[in-house]
């Protein structure tokens, strides 16, 4: 996938050129015809490495197997000098494979082991990104199973029952139940109900869960238990949440995601802390 990138313009010709060059080079009149992204990466004099991708570019790269990425996220991660990107002359970010890695890396680490980021810190600082290839890849097999979400990144798309069944594999049994229990909540649309993207992933955990027996009836703590981090949480950024400064509100919610990981590693932590004493030896 190729990415516009701004090229700084390339510098004055030398004089003392050898001979046979000044047949090839065009006259001072003649008009150059505009140069690909692609050859604006390799002309030589240029100072854009052949792989580097813009943070728009890295974006694109990454979306398919991490739907809630964003710009703002990829600065957010750089502000945390968890990413050092190269700056042209003009100021644009360029990322190279190497750093593309390492952002895929913190952004698995993120999603699939719920860490904060002083643990992804150590874990990069101990090599983690460099075991991973450079070369993108496909979705991780996961993704496939559970979409991820975000609590600034929000879609307008609804699901109706139908849909979610299908794409869930739950009962219809067990959606009445989520309901009945206040684990879900749809909304009536045209007549039918419909679920976002959030509970229709809630149904998803709750399909497999079920397969192991646990009812809607079980999973009332669950939701017990989330309503009240979220109340701390809402307490601890209330202030810059509700903030006039669209800038204080941005870094609140930011600020509020990052938490929101910490609270679902300490409570992932606590869990297996308790199971160890059910494991054998």
């Amino acid at each position: 996938m190729s990415a516009s990138v701004d090229t700084p313009p390339d510098p004055p010709a030398t004089t003392g050129a050898p001979a046979g060059e000044e047949a090839a080079r065009p006259s001072p009149g003649a008009l150059r015809p505009p140069a690909t992204p692609g050859q604006a990466a390799r002309r030589p004099g240029s100072s854009l490495p052949a792989k580097a991708l813009t943070i728009g570019a890295v974006c694109k790269q990454l979306e398919r197997e991490f739907p809630d990425i964003s710009i703002s996220k990829i600065r957010y991660l750089e502000d945390q000098k968890l990413l050092s990107p190269r700056r042209t002359p003009g100021g644009y970010r360029l990322y190279s494979a190497r750093e593309v890695n390492r952002l895929r890396t913190i952004l698995r680490l993120q999603r699939d082991e719920s860490l904060p980021l002083r643990v992804i810190r150590q874990e990069l600082a101990a090599g983690r990104a460099d075991a991973g290839s450079s070369e993108p890849q496909g979705p991780d097999p996961r993704t496939l199973r559970r979409a991820t979400v975000s609590v600034s990144e929000r879609t307008e798309a609804r699901y109706t029952l139908t849909n979610v069944l299908e794409e869930t594999g739950a009962e219809a049994t067990l959606v009445r139940e989520l309901e009945d229990f206040g684990v879900i909540k749809g909304v009536q649309e045209e007549g039918e109900l419909t679920y976002d993207e959030t509970e229709r992933e809630i149904i998803r955990a709750a399909a497999e869960l079920a397969r192991f027996g646990v009812g809607g009836r079980n999973l009332r703590v669950f939701r017990t238990s989330a309503d009240r981090e979220a109340a701390l949480l809402e307490q601890i950024l209330a202030p810059s949440l509700r903030s006039r400064n669209p800038e204080r509100r941005r870094e609140a919610v930011e600020t509020l995601e990052n938490l929101a990981t910490i609270a679902s590693h300490l409570k992932h932590l606590l869990l297996v802390r308790d199971l160890r004493r059910l494991a054998p030896g």
